[in-house]
């Protein structure tokens, strides 16, 4: 970085951080209690509430991880959990929200002992809270880490090597922590403000430089995907032509689809049916990091209007993460192959003494032939079958995984996967080369990408904090002062912290696949049946209390049996099946033993619950421009 690119950096994120702790000044949390710290005092307006939700949800961990599985065989498929979370947020405006907001409930674990029971309640909150601070947390910051090690690679601050990925683990958290502990939500919303903006703006110019490299590169040095056309036929052709012609092959390669073969072990068309909604729906409705902005809205009509207005940004999200992903593999898939290599190195280098057998995939095969026969070799010597020598990468993997099979017979663990391509470095890999130096340009992008790692972690450990001391601390401590439920919510954000730093770095293991699927397969032992029960809560207003317990005991049951037992099922269809046999389970309850009367919620005198007719008009809008968008990608 230059000095200008790093005077710029700073002044940016000195600045939102400034401005959003000037916007809580006044606020003496500790004296006007958890209202204020968790919930802005109720106070949001719409383009608050909209652009909080936007820089809350879109971190590194879509920037690295959504782009790095775009660059991998999904491409297009991917902007799915865009595209449908937007319809997703317009049902959540109008369904989920007029209920919570009537409540006057400060987190989603508290409507469900009102309308279940308080057993209910207290197993969604440590649920969730392990979840959040355990999945989405630990993976922003490695996510986040993961740009500073890749993009700053062989470089020190303060006698620190920044391309360590534990190094970047605490520079990216300690930050967060700082920053969350000061200012509660209303600092976190302020500088979402700035921050979603400069972040689509962001976005915006790494698109445009991406498409621009794309199309001044020699032909010759491009990766087509999934089609014969050889790169050289496209030396007079624009970027979006050599976009559309590198990678529009047929499908599984093509990655210009938005639907994938039934057998596809993300996405396959059938998790569009039903699977996909459910983290969605979880996601958007009921997960506290989300909806706690909602929650925070001065009127139910700002509330909705905020949902339909990050709903409208979401639709623009894949045309500046998913596309730059798609053509980081086209142009750079060298680079990506060399990032590979990094983190295959040790594997290889200490199989003389692995008692672990390692997976492979066809990339590693096709690239490493000779490392690929060394593992295959290694791997049948431990589970005592032989393999037959083969140059081919699909037959290598087909042996390969037939000694996978066998191994836990043996009592042989499972260890490393051995990757042709780091997709991951995907994003950080488009900054490195892209960026110029000596304008700003770069301090500003990498100001703006920084800034949402740190709002997103705010959100997120705010969230996990306000969880904890409304739903467990102060349930379990008889009358709290207001001073003491800040002061809770401030201690277990620093402890949320520092777990989440010491899980990060573990999270770079090829093993999870990619951080985009770890984040979704983990977050399926707990959303589809909180999602059924908060389903049966609104909309069945007879089921019986305890079918809230059941819902959420029974689906982690159902996953994990499924995922271990039936590991060839994807995990989006998994939860489709969870969240099936959960609603029948459910609503034979409620069929057997019905209430006799419906449970009266309590209700928030204070807020205000009319809605403007263009409100709904403007739902509606976003609802058609995503099915055009779908239409447009099928």
């Amino acid at each position: 970085m230059s000095i200008i690119d790093i005077i710029v950096f700073i002044a940016f994120v000195a600045s939102v951080i400034t401005v959003g702790l000037w916007k809580s000044r006044g606020m003496d949390t500790e004296k006007k209690g958890a209202k204020d710290y968790f919930l802005a005092g109720r106070g949001l307006t719409w383009w608050l509430v909209g652009f909080s939700l936007i820089a809350a949800n879109i971190s590194t961990e879509q920037f690295v991880g959504m782009s790095g599985r775009a660059a991998d065989w999904l491409g297009m498929a991917i902007a799915s959990y865009e595209w449908m979370a937007a319809i997703t947020l317009v049902v959540v405006a109008f369904l989920f929200l007029p209920t919570f907001l009537k409540s006057g409930i400060y987190t989603i674990p508290e409507f469900l002992q009102y309308r279940y029971n308080s057993f209910a309640r207290t197993i969604m909150a440590v649920s969730t809270m392990v979840i959040l601070v355990g999945v989405p947390t630990a993976s922003v910051v490695f996510s986040g880490a993961k740009v500073i090690s890749v993009f700053f690679a062989g470089q020190t601050l303060l006698g620190l090597d920044l391309g360590n990925i534990t190094v970047a683990c605490w520079i990216i958290g300690v930050m967060a922590a700082v920053y969350v502990f000061a200012g509660g939500l209303k600092a976190c919303a302020w500088a979402d403000l700035i921050q979603g903006a400069a972040l689509i703006v962001g976005g915006v110019i790494i698109a445009w430089l991406t498409m621009k490299a794309l199309g001044g590169a020699d032909p010759d040095s491009l990766q087509a995907v999934g089609t014969s056309l050889h790169p050289s036929n496209l030396a007079d052709a624009g970027p979006v032509e050599r976009f559309i012609e590198l990678n529009r092959g047929a499908l599984p390669e093509g990655k210009l689809h938005m639907v994938r073969p039934a057998d596809d072990p993300e996405i396959p068309w059938t998790a569009l049916v039903v699977g996909l909604w459910i983290p969605n729906f979880f996601y958007w409705g009921l997960n506290q990091y989300i909806t706690q902005r909602t929650l925070g809205s001065r009127s139910l009509d700002e509330g909705q209007r905020g949902v339909v207005f990050a709903a409208f940004l979401k639709l623009i999200i894949p045309f500046v993460v998913v596309i730059p992903g798609i053509i980081a593999f086209n142009l750079w898939s060298g680079e990506l192959a060399d990032q590979a290599a990094l983190k295959n190195a040790p594997v290889l280098a200490g199989l003389s003494t692995d008692r672990a057998v390692h997976p492979f995939n066809e990339d590693f095969a096709r690239l490493h032939p000779a490392d690929a026969s060394l593992v295959l070799s290694h791997n049948a010597g431990l589970v005592q079958r032989p393999v037959t020598p083969s140059d081919n990468p699909k037959a290598m993997v087909q042996q390969n995984d037939a000694l996978l099979t066998a191994a836990p017979a043996h009592r042989i663990s499972m260890g490393e996967k051995l990757i042709g391509y780091d997709h991951d470095a995907a994003f950080p890999t488009i900054l490195r080369n892209v960026l110029p130096r000596g304008n700003g340009l770069m301090g500003f992008v990498l100001a703006a990408i920084f800034g949402a790692v740190v709002s997103s972690l705010a959100s997120m450990l705010n969230s996990a904090s306000t969880i904890f001391t409304m739903d467990i601390y102060a349930r379990f401590r008889k009358e709290p002062s207001q001073r003491s439920l800040v002061r809770s919510g401030r201690i277990s954000m620093l402890v949320f912290s520092l777990i989440a730093i010491l899980i990060a770095p573990a999270l770079g293991s090829p093993a999870f696949g990619g951080i985009f699927t770890f984040i979704q397969e983990f977050q399926g032992f707990i959303s589809p049946g909180i999602l059924a029960i908060f389903l049966f809560g609104l909309l069945v207003k007879k089921a019986p209390r305890i079918v809230g317990t059941v819902g959420l005991i029974l689906n982690p049951v159902l996953y994990g049996t499924l995922k271990y037992a039936a590991p060839q099922i994807t995990f989006l269809n998994r939860m489709a099946i969870c969240f099936g046999v959960v609603l029948v389970v459910l609503a034979v309850i409620t069929a057997v033993r019905p209430l006799k009367e419906p449970v009266t919620l309590p209700v928030n005198a204070e807020m205000n619950l009319s809605t403007r007719p263009s409100t709904k008009y403007l739902g509606i809008g976003v609802v058609l421009a995503t099915a055009a968008l779908y239409i447009l990608f099928w």
